[in-house]
């Protein structure tokens, strides 16, 4: 895709800090660096979102995540954990319409903070089932 700025760091066109590279993916330093080795993994081939992948697509990327995530965990002791982060639409706050995975290092002290609302007490077993037939009707 011409305008997709992923693409264009693929291309070489834009300069990246490449991470790692294949046929199916390219890993690269996410510049704003939430946490240091903060790095994004992009498919090659243009995917607005996850619900543009096949299946050999996702069966592709999502191999290749475990290898590069190690890698980062291996580069500094520090690193404690990871969150892998991935956005959909812009209402998920995707900013960047090509398909892409923030691989996030978290270390004791970083300000990173992801926080989810405990909506529990809104649910009663009939809730729970009728958002549940709503997903398996669709499977």
């Amino acid at each position: 895709m011409d305008d997709c700025i992923f693409c264009k760091i693929i291309k070489g066109e834009i300069p990246s800090y490449k991470v790692y590279e294949d046929e199916v993916v390219y890993a690269f330093l996410d510049i704003s660096q939430t946490t240091p080795g903060h790095t994004l993994v992009v498919p090659k081939k243009h995917v607005k979102d996850i619900f543009e992948y096949d299946a050999d697509l996702a069966a592709a990327v999502f191999a290749r995540i475990p290898k590069i995530a190690r890698a980062i965990k291996a580069s500094d002791p520090a690193i404690e954990g990871m969150n892998i982060l991935n956005n959909n639409g812009e209402v998920a706050y995707q900013s960047v319409f090509h398909s892409h995975f923030h691989l996030i290092p978290r270390y004791q002290d970083d300000d990173f903070r992801i926080q989810f609302v405990n909506k529990q007490e809104q649910y009663d077993d009939a809730k729970y089932q009728a958002v549940l037939d709503k997903i398996t009707k669709q499977l």
